[in-house]
């Protein structure tokens, strides 16, 4: 990265074509060479966007899952698949996504699919671009399972997971992956009612075969899902503690937060590069490039622009294809404009 200053990233998802969201409501109409070519073209939608938007970084948005986790339960033996979460009606958020009953040993032989994604995502990306791939952690999996006699509270359960995640990244990197985020959103969300450290110890046992053979960051938010947070939204609860985590970068939701708490960036890149959150996905404003230009200065204010990458705060795919197109778009141009008057 330090090859490239105020460099221009993602998350990991983008929303789906609403004539994918259509194809997956008739499925059956589907043969397997169909479901294959709609696969391939949802990613050749995805990488197209944030190509065109000119983005450094890219991802292969995420097309194939449903959520950025919700589809790694499809690979897990040991789990019976929750169909009617308990609540159906009124506002949509996050307790209408079902939690899973543990059944047996949780497994997951087939491997969690991290890798097929991101073999396609090389076989169908242009030259230039970066590829990242990133993957949910085992705190933020064991999130949707239900403790048993087995596994009596939410750490067993990530302790089960967490040799599996593990064993997706190894596959990664050895498959020619240089770049991968491991989302551990449930960490930033509740790190106000959890032990920091404990979590960071977690976070780090799960990358550890990893760390420093491929740039490795971490997504800290406070939830995304239909455009909704679900944590208290301040970092303090997180650091210092966080800065232990063993990564390359730190991404940060800043925008939809009118940039609260934004001497942590100075304080993380004493340590660590800083990813800043500089689009608001929640929002249907679409954010200017002079605006967005103002904001990169802002965050040069508190870090030199080799430790400095911009990004919108969360995935995409809860944002309108047309919203997150005119977003990134801008948020390319307005850091443009910033690496002219720096003469990067």
């Amino acid at each position: 990265m330090r090859e490239c200053p105020l460099r221009t990233t993602v998350v990991g998802s983008y929303p789906f074509p609403g004539w994918l969201e259509f194809a997956c409501q008739n499925l059956e109409k589907f043969g397997s060479a169909d479901l294959n070519e709609l696969r391939e073209d949802a990613v050749i939608v995805a990488i197209h966007d944030q190509a065109a938007a000119g983005l450094d970084v890219i991802t292969d948005g995420e097309q194939t899952r449903v959520d950025f986790n919700l589809s790694f339960y499809g690979f897990l033996e040991g789990i019976e698949i929750e169909t009617k979460p308990a609540r159906r009606f009124g506002p949509p958020a996050h307790d209408q996504r079902g939690k899973h009953t543990v059944s047996g040993e949780l497994l997951a032989p087939r491997g969690l699919g991290a890798v097929e994604e991101f073999e396609r995502l090389k076989r169908l990306a242009p030259r230039g671009p970066t590829l990242k791939a990133s993957l949910p952690g085992p705190y933020t999996l064991s999130g949707r399972l239900i403790p048993n006699d087995d596994y009596k509270d939410r750490y067993a359960l990530t302790e089960a997971l967490l040799p599996l995640v593990r064993v997706e990244l190894e596959s990664l990197v050895n498959a020619g992956c240089h770049e991968i985020t491991v989302d551990e959103p449930s960490m930033s969300c509740y790190a106000h009612r959890a032990d920091p450290k404990r979590l960071v110890n977690i976070f780090n046992r799960t990358v550890d075969s990893i760390a420093g053979r491929c740039r490795l960051s971490t997504h800290l938010c406070f939830g995304n899902y239909k455009g909704r947070a679900v944590g208290l939204r301040r970092y303090a609860p997180m650091f210092p503690a966080f800065l232990d985590m063993r990564v390359d970068e730190i991404h940060l939701e800043m925008a939809s937060r009118e940039f609260a708490e934004i001497e942590l960036i100075r304080q993380i890149a004493e340590k660590k590069d800083v990813a800043v959150g500089i689009i608001d996905v929640k929002s249907y404003y679409i954010e200017t490039v002079e605006e967005v230009a103002a904001r990169v200065r802002l965050c040069l204010q508190q870090a030199p622009p080799e430790c400095l990458s911009f990004a919108p705060d969360c995935g995409l795919s809860q944002t309108a294809r047309w919203a997150a197109r005119l977003k990134l778009k801008n948020m390319v141009e307005g850091v443009k404009v910033v690496r002219q008057e720096m003469k990067l």
